[in-house]
């Protein structure tokens, strides 16, 4: 090998003495064919490249450079960089960048690795899958075949509640995911155009959010004795509430009808919670009560509480419950008909309104104007957040942030890790009653009657103006607004009116922003 080397040089040292250092030239450009000629090159030193390739000196160089290992040719190499000037460099650099790029994807299936560029492909999101198709042919049918669209659209409904709420509301969740035994779903290009047409429904539903437009949709709840709807919850096939005649009412979405009341409290229904399998609701007669959702039997008592139970949570074996005697009591649930009390923490000066807790903190709003933190791990007190010139009535907690309400007629932002406020919103006239935020919304209801959707993400940014938080305020209650929730298409109120208002931002009336259905009274109760 070190002959071989030595020969290279050798040969190396003659061409260049032979071709080119006998014209003392910088420049090769400057060497005229003449020139050339007489040194016995029959092309132009213009195009070194035609010298390289013709000359059989060049060519004894090149094969014997071939024949040496890589790192003595990069060491060669490296040594010959080191002796040109950066503008060369620039110029190499720019002749090696496109040498140096591979389409892997399209290698990938040489090496029967078609499924690997098909996960590559499958990170991309939509713009970036969008100029993949264009790239080649190959990518488009990788795209094609893989079915890249569809999986796109299928992760985005695995992660995005909004997604998944269009999906089954729009119906083509039909068509994602495993197709049903004997079916079979679209093929490629159904998905590349149904990606679009899902991107318009999700701007117009956040339009219909900021500019109020909505259909409205009625349920009229009023009956002797009744006035006032405290309180509810809802999915998609049902809306359950709880009412000042002491009843709970559980309404079928389809047709707006009571399908169901549960009978048993002695006094009115402040708050509930419902799972899969049991109803939990709180009375002023002092008592919690635990109903079979299915059947709506009466499963339970528990009667620990000396005043009005005025609100309560449930999730993961816990409850939280919350009464007019200053106490919240925290509850071990084995099973629905085994519920045990663990701990009753004290410490508000006036009646606790609201309790809201995660596998965190435990958290409790009061009259006497402020919101208590505790652990959950062992309920040990841990900070108060004051701020609230008069009582709180509402109060959520989620994600490090609780947001509240309170009869100063104001909501308050917090950090509950370091216990300060980040923002104060000001618009209602009367008592702040009801309070949800998602992560992009805040809505709350008041004793004005009004409803008002706040933008979070400028509430949250002390750069905004106050008077940019207010999205929209909706008036359509004749009463006070006891209790809401929303999610990415509606919002579920009640009211001291005794009706239940459905705002439905995803299809709203073309013609007029509030399109009012109400349902027929005469199968409000044909149950009870």
């Amino acid at each position: 090998m070190m002959d071989q080397h030595q020969d290279m040089i050798e040969d190396l040292e003659v061409a260049l003495n032979e071709k080119i250092m006998i014209t003392d030239l910088k420049d090769m450009n400057a060497m005229n064919d003449t020139a050339a000629v007489a040194n016995g090159f029959n092309g132009s030193l213009s195009d070194p490249m035609q010298l390289f390739n013709n000359d059989e000196k060049y060519q004894r160089f090149f094969k014997t450079f071939g024949l040496w290992s890589e790192t003595f040719q990069d060491s060669f190499v490296q040594q010959l960089l080191s002796h040109m000037s950066h503008y060369q460099h620039s110029r190499i650099n720019t002749f090696l960048r496109p040498m140096l790029q591979r389409d892997f994807i399209s290698l990938l299936p040489k090496k029967g690795l078609d499924h690997v560029a098909e996960t590559i492909l499958s990170y991309l999101d939509e713009k970036s899958l969008c100029a993949a198709e264009l790239v080649c042919k190959e990518w488009h049918r990788f795209i094609s075949e893989g079915m890249l669209w569809k999986k796109l659209i299928e992760s985005r409904v695995n992660t995005d509640s909004l997604w998944r709420g269009l999906a089954q509301r729009r119906g083509w969740i039909r068509y994602l995911f495993k197709p049903q035994p004997n079916e079979s779903h679209p093929d490629h290009m159904f998905y590349r155009r149904l990606f679009p047409t899902i991107i318009m429904d999700i701007r117009c539903t956040e339009n219909n959010w900021r500019s109020g437009k909505h259909t409205l949709n009625r349920i009229n709840c009023r009956s002797e004795g009744s006035k006032g709807v405290y309180c509810l919850q809802y999915d998609d096939q049902k809306i359950i509430s709880g009412l000042r005649d002491n009843t709970i009412k559980i309404w079928d979405r389809k047709d707006l009808a009571c399908s169901n009341v549960l009978t048993g409290h002695t006094g009115s229904v402040l708050c509930l919670q419902y799972d899969d399998h049991v109803i939990i609701s709180g009375s002023s007669d002092a008592t919690v009560r635990v109903w079979e959702i299915k059947t709506g039997q009466m499963i339970k008592t528990l009667i620990h509480h000396c005043e009005a139970v005025l609100h309560l949570r449930f999730n993961n074996g816990m409850m939280v419950t919350c009464s007019k005697d200053r106490s919240i009591a925290v509850w071990d649930m084995t099973s629905p008909t085994e519920i045990n009390l663990r701990r009753v923490l004290v410490g508000h000066r006036a009646a606790v309104n609201v309790v809201d807790f995660d596998e965190k903190y435990i958290v409790s709003a009061s009259g006497d104007r402020t919101i208590k933190v505790w652990k959950t791990s062992d309920c040990e007190f841990v900070r108060t957040l004051n701020g609230h010139k008069r009582g709180i009535a509402c109060l959520q907690y989620r994600d490090r942030l609780v947001v509240s309400g309170s009869s100063d007629n104001t909501i308050r932002v917090w950090d509950i890790e370091f216990g300060n406020c980040l923002r104060v919103l000001e618009g209602h006239d009367e008592l702040v009653r009801c309070i949800r935020f998602d992560n992009k919304r805040i809505v709350s209801g008041a004793y004005d009657g009004k409803i008002k959707v706040w933008d979070l993400a400028a509430a949250l940014d002390p750069r905004s103006p106050s008077g940019t938080l207010c999205l929209r305020t909706l008036i359509e209650h004749t009463g006070r607004v006891f209790r809401l929730q929303f999610d990415d298409f509606q919002i579920v109120s009640s009211s001291h009116d005794d009706t239940i208002l459905i705002w439905d931002f995803l299809t709203p009336d073309t013609n007029n922003e509030t399109t009012n259905k109400s349902n027929n009274q005469s199968l409000c109760y044909n149950n009870k």
